[in-house]
């Protein structure tokens, strides 16, 4: 499939760059984001977003940086904010070209002059570095450097203010700043020795980002420039900018760190070497040998349940069974009383902990059974038994009739797990379908791998569980009449929605659904659910069902489970279908596969959005690159890949025995 590509005609057309946003992460927490014109319209853009500490909290330090391009005392300002309405200074109609590979590069034309912009994020340091080339010129020129400062939490927002250090330091070929204590130093130096840099700190008001305050939030920021770099350059000539916590000892360190992480980039050439990009992207290495996944861009932090559904296609697709591990044990090293800790635990997620289970069903073909019960079988067995015990009380526990019960007042326990005010936005407490699904599957699994490995305690003591799981599950929740499972179950009886959750239940290793109610359940997504780019969170039929996304936080909330549309759970639906149809849906697997390759080049480029609205044209929503997301699409793109070549052998022993035929 082709790879990415821009209009250049249209790169002066706000509302065609203005939607298209690029990231760059540093693999340690840290990123680099804005518009491919280098506008911010979000809080959460900037050209340093980085953890300051050991936690996952991360801080705008460089929020932007200003270039001017000076020819016979007549300045050209290329850079582009808005200011309450107003877009100043304009730079967006000098660019020419952008590009996205090895790393994002802007071209700008001024009259004669043409100067090539790289932005290059350094991995495992809190480093940016931004090439200037200065293409062609006719005369002398200077370029200006202007930094725009925020040092504050990436969530929050900064204001002006008395308490801010406006002085800078004096480094090697530049300056350092720190406007508040317990921030680091931000290092700014250039690879040109004569550049200079003159003090002039000031205020600047009221940045706006849009994106912000369409989301119904706070959208206008003051920043803090402490005074700009100024140096002359040739036609021909390069500067690095150079912006880090630490200090480059010279300007030829500064050269020869570009030049050697830039030689080590890969060239994200089609759909998939993007997605395989952007799922490096979240996995993220922090003090104390922990191994992580951020569950999205920009402003998720690490999530258990969606580390446990994104981590298969994140990490095995490429083969990284590595990683894969080093995320599990990172997590297993946290666990208590048979409980993850933090967002993985079953009290915050009743699933969370069920989910470990498929993810350690798709490590075994890559270490095999025996090492996965070694490694993980007491964690798995502690984690069986605490939910036979019990959680916060009981509020999510295994019931007598063999189901979990999961209800918690004022909490949303599974992934629908949007609350406001303290209210869940999505109710399903009591017996979850996709739960239960999770459960059955986990107790089964750890089963067969006791039984290969000789647990035969174990065995004894969980053998019978399944048998009583699976009636009370059909019984349960299986809707005769409709043809498809109830969603969940409380004291009140069954909830009849029709929700993506149910094919969770049918595309599990072990399904308690047998296989002609797959059939008509699959019928009943399809009818209701199926869209071009993921699985509606909700019949349109349905009362509640939202359309599109709403400005209003709560409303907004709500719409996200109650219709717009999701990736992640089309890996169980292509289960099923391929399960059912085999190779006969091999060509419509590829062509929803592929749908995504238009999808990439806006939003996130290279990436693939949380959500999307649940009618067309299906626009992107929620985080711009997200975990789940671009692991199911990698978990989706091997199911394809196993079905073909299932279909190559089939073919080919079909030709064997043609061949043995004809001979006779």
């Amino acid at each position: 499939m082709p790879g990415l590509t821009f209009d250049k005609r249209e790169l002066g057309n706000l509302e065609y760059s203005l939607q298209r946003e690029m990231l760059a992460t540093d693999r340690r927490g840290g990123y680099m984001s804005t518009t491919i014109v280098g506008c911010n319209t979000r809080k959460y853009h900037g050209l340093i977003v980085a953890p300051i500490d050991t936690t996952d909290q991360t801080y705008v330090l460089l929020s932007s940086l200003d270039e001017t391009i000076v020819q016979h005392d007549q300045s050209f300002n290329l850079a582009l904010h808005r200011f309450r309405g107003v877009y100043e200074p304009r730079g967006h109609k000098y660019i020419t070209d952008f590009e996205y590979t090895p790393c994002p590069t802007i071209t700008y034309r001024v009259g004669g002059v043409i100067l090539k912009k790289e932005l290059l994020w350094i991995h495992k340091r809190t480093h940016l570095m931004i090439r200037y080339t200065l293409v062609d010129a006719h005369s002398k020129t200077t370029l200006r450097l202007r930094p725009f400062l925020a040092f504050r939490n990436k969530h929050s927002l900064s204001k002006a203010n008395m308490d801010a250090n406006v002085r800078s330091y004096p480094v090697t070929n530049g300056v350092k700043n720190r406007l508040y204590d317990g921030f680091p130093w931000l290092h700014m130096q250039l690879s040109k020795d004569s550049a200079k840099f003159i003090a002039a700190p000031d205020w600047y008001y009221d940045f706006e980002y849009q994106k912000e305050i369409e989301r119904g939030y706070e959208g206008y920021e003051d920043l803090l420039t402490t005074g700009y770099f100024e140096m002359e350059i040739e036609k021909g000539e390069s500067i690095i900018f150079s912006a880090s916590v630490d200090e480059m000892a010279s300007s030829e360190d500064i050269v020869e760190y570009f030049n050697t992480s830039i030689a080590r980039r890969t060239h994200k050439i089609d759909f998939r070497s993007c997605l395989h990009h952007s799922a490096r992207q979240f996995i993220i290495r922090r003090p104390g040998d922990r191994t992580e996944v951020i569950a999205g861009y920009p402003w998720y932090g690490v999530d258990g349940r969606s580390t446990f559904i994104s981590l298969p296609g994140l990490t095995l697709e490429q083969g990284y069974k590595e990683d894969c591990m080093a995320v599990l044990d990172t997590m297993v090293a946290d666990m208590h009383n048979g409980d993850f800790a933090g967002s993985a635990s079953a009290e915050v997620a009743a699933d969370a902990p069920l989910w470990f289970f498929w993810t350690l069903q798709q490590l075994e073909s890559h270490i095999g059974a025996k090492s996965i019960w070694e490694r993980y079988g007491e964690a798995m067995k502690s984690i069986l038994g605490a939910y036979r015990k019990g959680f916060f009380g009981g509020c999510v526990a295994l019931h007598s009739n063999g189901l979990i019960w999961a209800a918690r007042e004022g909490y949303a326990l599974t992934w629908m797990n949007s609350v406001m005010g303290g209210v869940p936005q999505t109710p399903r407490a009591g017996y979850t379908v996709e739960i239960n699904a999770l459960w059955y599957n986990a107790v089964c699994y750890a089963l067969e791998l006791a039984k290969k490995c000789g647990d035969k305690e174990f065995v004894a003591e969980w053998k019978a569980l399944p048998k009583q799981t699976k009636q009370a599950f059909i019984e349960c929740f299986y809707l005769n009449e409709e043809g498809y499972l109830a969603d969940y179950v409380d004291l009140r009886g069954a909830d009849k929605a029709v929700r993506c959750n149910q094919i969770i239940a049918c595309g599990l290793p072990y399904t308690m659904v047998e296989q002609e109610q797959v059939v008509s359940i699959l019928l009943t997504v399809r009818q209701h659910l199926l869209t071009p780019l993921g699985l509606r969170s909700l019949s349109p039929e349905d009362s509640r069902f939202e359309s599109t996304y709403k400005e209003n936080p709560i409303e907004q909330e709500a719409a996200s489970k109650n219709g717009a549309v999701w990736v992640w759970p089309l890996m169980f639906y292509f289960e099923c279908a391929f399960a059912l149809q085999g190779d006969k849906f091999l060509a419509k697997a590829k062509e929803m596969y592929e749908a995504y390759d238009d999808n990439i080049q806006t939003y996130c480029i290279g990436s693939v959005a949380e959500y999307y609205d649940a009618n067309p044209p299906f626009a992107p929503r929620g985080a711009f690159s997200m975990a789940w997301s671009v692991g199911a699409l990698l978990y989706i793109r091997q199911l394809i890949e196993k079905q073909e070549a299932k279909a190559a052998r089939a073919a080919k022993r079909s030709t064997k025995n043609s061949v043995k035929t004809s001979k006779k």
